[in-house]
């Protein structure tokens, strides 16, 4: 070996070693839903082009991640430098100067192109706080061949009489297979995001003009109880622990008749890859109830935010943009096929023909976020916003304990009307503490 040579490769070693020890690591806690997962395997694309950047990923459960997550960015512990929060926490923990600004997302991002009613929702005075993953709103899925056989057609804007009937006709037992699947697992944003959709769509509300709780008026009770009907005569064995991705894996595997849940899960219940039923499956609007004129009104989106607590601030922002931007589309299509891309933020998406031409569940994913109305999520008159939440910061605490409650009731070990008192008296003592009941 020449001195030279020596020389040179001590130079290179000296180099990567430098580099190695001067990266940033950006620990980012996410939720194990299948896209953040999806995102996980591809952060390789990442770390080659920045590879003065590493990435250590914390994947949690919903309810679990929700629960760290605020006590860490509350308590200012600076444990993460990038959170999955929804459109729920974003303008709140903005105001209270939780979230950094997102200003270095770089030229090429393209603000522009995001949905403007998801970029709203993560706005606060005009300024981005949290860039989106990926968007959602709530649609049913069913088995076309099920229907068919039961003698049954999926109508354009189906009522839940019809959904309760349909429910019962494709329920069949013996070969264990449920009509409908729901969430029942208690969270705020578990089985109340379904429940509080639900009782929109039956003319309900969490709170009057005064901030005076609901849960003692008849639309609550008719909802309510037509959820539990429901569940206990078409749904499955459990159900009350039953969350997004269990009911997803029962109708991945041909459990279901019916299930109604976030759109983003039509990319997974039509892959061949994970699901036996792929080819065998439609999509319809979010059921209305007879006489009502409201779909429920569901609206979200998974957003990656910068902690005011992060020292990180500069490198978190470089892979944020890169995970939301449009070439992180490409890149998953170019690996996954488009029907697997992150849907619900990006107009550009909605335009792409090979996006429309392989993803059966575009239009009506775009059908449904463009018919939700979180500034009006309800048929009365409210002073929140939110459809299936209410934006305000008590709504995480209170939300879990209703939620607690009626997952009682669907595993059987409470009653509704006991449910409804119990929502009741605990939602007036809440709002009251707070100073929203005068």
């Amino acid at each position: 070996m020449t001195l030279k040579t020596f020389l040179l490769g001590a130079c290179s070693a000296l180099a990567f070693v430098a580099t190695t020890a001067s990266a940033e690591t950006l620990t980012i806690a996410t939720v194990n839903n299948g896209d953040m997962v999806r995102m996980q395997g591809l952060t390789s694309e990442f770390t080659k082009a920045n590879p003065d950047i590493e990435v250590n990923w914390v994947t949690l459960e919903e309810n679990v991640l929700r629960e760290r997550v605020t006590t860490d960015i509350a308590a200012n512990g600076g444990q993460y430098d990038i959170v999955t929060i929804g459109n729920y926490e974003v303008p709140i923990w903005a105001k209270q100067q939780w979230l950094l600004p997102l200003e270095g997302l770089g030229d090429k991002y393209d603000m522009d192109d995001l949905l403007p009613a998801i970029r709203g929702g993560l706005s606060v005075e005009g300024k981005l706080y949290a860039a989106p993953f990926y968007g959602e709103s709530a649609m049913i899925m069913y088995r076309k061949d099920l229907f068919e056989k039961a003698g049954l057609k999926m109508p354009e804007s189906p009522t839940w009489e019809f959904i309760a009937d349909a429910a019962k006709k494709t329920t069949d037992r013996a070969n264990d297979i449920s009509g409908i699947c729901l969430r029942g697992k208690a969270g705020w944003g578990e089985n109340m995001a379904f429940v509080s959709a639900l009782n929109n769509s039956f003319g309900g509300r969490w709170f009057d003009e005064n901030w005076k709780p609901q849960f003692d008026q008849p639309e609550w009770k008719a909802s309510l109880q037509f959820y539990a009907d429901l569940m206990k005569e078409a749904g499955p064995q459990g159900a009350s622990s039953n969350g997004f991705n269990e009911n997803l894996t029962l109708f991945q595997q041909g459990k279901c008749g019916m299930w109604i849940d976030a759109t983003v899960a039509a990319s997974f219940v039509s892959n061949p890859k994970d699901s036996k039923v792929a080819d065998k499956v439609g999509y319809a609007i979010f059921p209305s109830k007879e006489g009502v004129s409201n779909h429920g009104n569901w609206l979200w989106s998974w957003n990656l935010a910068v902690p005011a607590s992060s020292k990180k601030a500069e490198a978190a922002q470089k892979f944020i943009s890169w995970a939301t931007s449009k070439e992180y589309t490409q890149l998953v299509a170019s690996k996954e096929g488009w029907a697997n891309v992150p849907p619900g933020t990006r107009t550009s998406l909605y335009n792409t023909e090979d996006y429309k031409k392989e993803a059966a569940f575009a239009a009506p994913t775009l059908a449904a976020m463009q018919a939700a109305d979180i500034t009006k999520p309800t048929v009365k008159p409210v002073p929140y916003t939110g459809g299936q939440f209410v934006a305000i910061p008590e709504f995480q605490a209170l939300g879990t304990t209703v939620g607690q409650l009626f997952s009682a009731v669907i595993a059987g070990q409470s009653t509704v009307d006991d449910a409804l008192a119990a929502a009741q008296a605990t939602a007036t003592r809440d709002m009251t503490r707070a100073g929203y009941i005068k």
